[in-house]
């Protein structure tokens, strides 16, 4: 049996990999998130202390380590910088010497922010990396720091992500549930990825010995305003969708304005295809339908 060590497991992702994993006899889990769930199925574990950190690892001595945790509020990384960094930076860093020093594999989540969005193609795993963002530069910080420290690890830059808990899908749902008008920025452009799809590559190749960076985001691109008018179609939902400009909706951070990825690695190494977003979008809204996911 497998000993997989989670971090941020009351997240998006960290949901959907309990969800893939809980039954499997092949794989004893430790779940933490720096709050404890109330049930104490999750501990309590601040990644940014080194100290805590390599206690757990060591006691633990997990064959696989998953780091789901970072700081994703992109317009508060701005003002936070410090915190943003100890994070997205420092608790990559503590978790991959962690990992070296017991053997683990790594299993680190990156973002699509790393890109500038100036691109006019899907950047691949050689592209040239030049974050915009606090979030995105403090994410590839902790990249390089997993990277160094780690010789057994998996970097997945993934965009756009939803899940069980707070989204981009349920707010859509609800603002048009309470009638509000609904304006989207219609010239954004990249692949929305749902937690599950994601899971699935993790747990995929985190059974490999395929160590180095990958894109794992959905199949195919989209606008904000796009991945919008898709939510209510599928959903059965008659809302009407205004799209506007980055400029008429401004935000401390800057985004990119085109950060669709292309999962190369995944396809000449493995023959790995994750699903269209139309798709994995359909099976997600099923699922909130039939309360699968909440």
């Amino acid at each position: 049996m497998k000993k997989v060590f989670i971090t941020g497991a009351l997240g998006q992702l960290g949901k959907a990999l309990y969800g893939l994993l809980k039954d499997n006899e092949e794989y004893r889990l430790y779940l933490t998130d720096s709050n404890e769930s109330m049930d104490g199925r999750v501990r309590k574990l601040d990644i940014t202390d080194e100290t805590a950190v390599q206690r757990e690892i060591q006691i633990v001595r997990p064959d696989i380590i998953i780091n789901c945790a970072a700081m994703t509020a992109v317009d508060l990384c701005e003002t936070e910088k410090e915190l943003a960094y100890k994070i997205n930076s420092l608790g990559p860093k503590f978790l991959a010497i962690a990992a070296e020093k017991t053997g683990a594999k790594l299993v680190h989540i990156s973002t699509d922010y790393i890109y500038d969005g100036q691109a006019d193609k899907p950047y691949t795993e050689e592209s040239e990396t030049n974050p915009v963002n606090v979030y995105g530069q403090t994410k590839l910080a902790g990249d390089k720091f997993v990277q160094e420290y780690c010789s057994k690890s998996f970097i997945l830059n993934t965009a756009w992500l939803y899940g069980e808990g707070k989204n981009f899908v349920k707010t859509m749902l609800k603002m048009a549930d309470e009638g509000k008008k609904i304006r989207v920025v219609s010239d954004q452009i990249g692949s929305p990825t749902s937690a599950l799809e994601l899971a699935r590559v993790i747990l995929f190749l985190m059974e490999t010995d395929s160590y180095g960076r990958y894109h794992a985001t959905c199949e195919g691109s989209t606008s904000w305003y796009g991945f919008a008018v898709k939510i209510f179609e599928l959903a059965g939902i008659d809302a009407e969708v205004e799209p506007i400009s980055t400029n008429e909706y401004p935000t401390p951070a800057k985004r990119p304005a085109y950060s669709v990825l292309e999962n190369k690695r995944l396809k000449e190494l493995h023959g790995y295809y994750m699903k269209d977003w139309t798709e994995a979008l359909e099976e997600y809204i099923n699922n909130l339908k039939t309360g699968k996911v909440k």
